[in-house]
């Protein structure tokens, strides 16, 4: 991106729809291999695998790189502030107001990456002003693509985007939802 984007805020705490998502932390580099060190993770995300304690140091540390520069941020999904269960991420993006996001495998089937999407995507509309934001995905990513429906996004009528990542071809679709 552009020098033209203002920086996010120092520290970030969102809460809506039963959660908080919050900053990522020294104290969270223990957990964060257990949430995405997954075959799953592996082969949807571009989060790097194998997913160990040097991965999750320099993840926390690209988080606070991307916030500074004003390019993306990457909260923990939580309940209630405390143990991370996943991540929500926002990109700004030259193609829009991307967001991201990945749960671990032990807290899924709860709900808490369509309702961080939900609750990130009110924050770009809220507070950055966004008119739209996009999800981009795998249409065989079944469970993605859910989460997608369930946060209030439809498929766009745009073409795809394709590529080669960790090694195997992908074509991912964009999926939006705009400001109401």
């Amino acid at each position: 991106m552009t020098s033209t984007n203002s920086s996010f805020p120092k520290q970030i705490e969102l809460k809506g729809e039963g959660l908080v998502l919050r900053d990522w932390t020294e104290a969270d580099l223990a957990a964060m291999p257990g949430l995405f060190d997954h075959p799953d993770i592996a082969y949807w995300t571009p989060i790097v695998s194998p997913f160990d304690d040097a991965a999750a140091r320099a993840r926390l540390d690209r988080d606070r790189k991307l916030r500074a520069e004003g390019t993306a941020i990457l909260l923990a999904i939580t309940v209630d502030g405390g143990a991370p269960l996943g991540e929500v991420m926002l990109r700004r993006a030259p193609e829009g107001t991307e967001i991201g996001y990945a749960v671990g495998p032990a807290h899924r089937g709860r709900g808490l990456a369509a309702r961080a999407v939900r609750v990130m995507s009110a924050y770009a509309f809220e507070q950055l002003g966004a008119e739209q934001v996009i999800l981009e995905l795998e249409a065989e990513n079944a469970a993605s693509v859910a989460v997608a429906t369930k946060a209030g996004f439809r498929l766009l009528d745009v073409p795809l985007i394709t590529g080669e990542e960790k090694g195997r071809p992908f074509r991912l679709q964009t999926w939006g939802r705009t400001r109401s």
